[in-house]
């Protein structure tokens, strides 16, 4: 039988070593959908959280119970980081991507709870559909959460509204709103800061709260609370008719024309960063000292480089 992909997800897995558990998370790079892949900000997220995790709101005693969703989940990696804190975690998203996740929540419960003799401290989670703006796949679920999450969910203008709303419908006044993603696109990536502006107060997690290892200048997290007025936005605004296609949604936008630079993904100040992480990671190549991470984002670096080269 000829072969129409280079991996499948029985053979390229990512391992990710996560308040002492080990897990891995099985993906499929070259399939259509690119939430078949496990995306940096995701990784970045779920170290965070084991940071953070010693004292304060991410403290298990402060998490244990709590309710959580996930959106645009794809492989699973930032939903296991809240249940392991103890949360009920309701990881989603569309269809077609839900065997993949599945597979993923199944063998990764099954190893925390072989390698876990205290299994009391790790929460749940569970796998359902939800394409964004999509009234019966919101009421499913159960609204509201106490925790909305998503790594690498922002990269396409015409999908900060569905993803917007889709919020403002799982949210309660209390509801913390945890977003990662790594900058692609400087035009969305203002459009998305002022929408986001205009009914949340929006925070940026600064660098010295995440993992040593697992951060780079050009991935930001965001802890983000409605404001009074956002409440009414959802009333006015929800009264959605029509599905929304999160095929598209996953599409990640490479950056063409006006944001084909790489000084137009990040401001100057990440760039500078930027280019210091990458003379690092360079130096640690030669030497034969390239860990994990460091290779993702040496990959990264690479793709970009090689992004508008054409070979005849």
């Amino acid at each position: 039988m000829e072969l129409d992909r280079l991996n499948s997800p029985s053979t390229c897995a990512i391992n990710l070593e996560v308040l002492g558990y080990q897990l891995q998370f099985a993906q499929d790079p070259n399939s259509k959908h690119l939430g078949t892949t496990v995306w940096d900000a995701s990784l970045v997220l779920a170290k965070f959280l084991e940071k953070n995790c010693r004292k304060g709101r991410f403290s298990p005693s402060k998490l244990k119970g709590k309710r959580v969703i996930e959106l645009g989940a794809g492989c699973g990696v930032a939903g296991f980081g809240m249940a392991l804190l103890g949360c009920d975690v309701i990881t989603t998203d569309q269809v077609e991507v839900l065997p993949l996740l599945m597979r993923n929540v199944e063998r990764n419960t099954s190893r925390i709870m072989q390698m876990s003799s205290d299994s009391e401290s790790f929460g749940s989670i569970h796998v359902a559909e939800l394409s964004w703006g999509n009234e019966d796949h919101i009421k499913t679920v159960g609204p509201p959460f106490d925790y909305i999450i998503g790594t690498d969910v922002v990269y396409a203008e015409h999908l900060l509204e569905p993803l917007l709303l889709t919020i403002l419908a799982l949210s309660g006044p209390k509801t913390q709103i945890m977003l990662g993603y790594e900058i692609r696109s400087t035009s969305v990536h203002e459009k998305m800061l002022d929408m986001w502006k205009r009914h949340f107060e929006v925070k940026i997690i600064p660098k010295s709260k995440m993992d040593a290892t697992y951060q780079h200048p050009s991935i930001q997290l965001f802890n983000m609370v409605l404001k009074s007025t956002a409440r009414s936005l959802e009333t006015m605004t929800l009264g959605l008719d029509h599905q929304i296609d999160q095929c598209e949604a996953k599409e990640k936008m490479p950056a063409t024309g006006e944001n084909s630079g790489s000084s137009n993904l990040v401001t100057k100040e990440d760039d500078v960063g930027s280019r210091l992480s990458e003379d690092s990671i360079l130096r640690k190549l030669r030497d034969g000292k390239l860990g994990d991470w460091e290779a993702r984002r040496y990959g990264s670096i690479a793709a970009r480089l090689l992004r508008d080269i054409k070979i005849t």
